[in-house]
């Protein structure tokens, strides 16, 4: 059954969205069309457009609308309640490191796409400037409470930690070397703290 042009209402938003996660889900990220969307959704192709104006706005919309599925607001609770820079960076690595899996089907399909699908760049790329926003967020909190290591700029530290954190660098640790998911939180929580938390400064 097609829903049509009148379908503008947020449930019908939300069938789109569902349908195109969906799709998404089976095909690994790839070769999602409009026309399969609005199939998967039970609406017209023009419906889709009506709620999403072009094929990048409704992947970003897509992968937003996963990390709700996921939970994501409650999962990133801690991480946001956290005071200190260092507690925020546990937090935070904590929540990424047993997120990545949950996403990492999705992620890894991006990832093979980017290079030749504009709409796909765009929602990886949303999804990585709101990693980036965070890391630069402990890092800005760090050198607040007076705890960020001398000689890092806020940019450079930034862009470490972003990096130590990358999706690539958690596959090459977990599937490739064999890490499970509580050894690679265990190691990623000590290392960024050598690397980026001054050292207690002796009595």
């Amino acid at each position: 059954m097609l829903y049509g042009m009148s379908s503008k209402g947020p449930k019908t938003r939300d069938r789109i969205l569902e349908a195109t996660w969906q799709l998404m889900v089976e095909r690994g990220g790839r070769d999602v069309r409009m026309g399969d969307v609005a199939k998967g959704a039970g609406v017209s192709r023009q419906a889709v457009y009506d709620h999403f104006g072009s094929r990048a706005e409704l992947m970003v919309a897509t992968v937003r609308y996963g990390d709700n599925v996921l939970g994501l607001g409650e999962r990133l609770r801690p991480y946001r309640a956290a005071v200190s820079g260092v507690d925020r960076m546990e937090a935070y690595v904590e929540f990424w490191g047993r997120y990545i899996p949950e996403v990492y089907g999705i992620a890894r399909a991006l990832l093979a796409e980017r290079e030749s699908d504009e709409a796909v760049a765009a929602a990886w790329d949303d999804r990585m400037r709101v990693v980036y926003d965070a890391c630069r967020d402990i890092i800005e909190r760090l050198r607040h409470d007076g705890t960020l290591v001398p000689g890092w700029s806020t940019d450079e530290a930034a862009d470490l930690l972003w990096t130590m954190l990358s999706i690539r660098n958690w596959e090459s640790l977990t599937r490739e070397r064999g890490w499970s998911v509580d050894h690679y939180v265990d190691r990623m929580r000590d290392l960024t703290k050598r690397v980026f938390v001054r050292a207690p400064e002796a009595p």
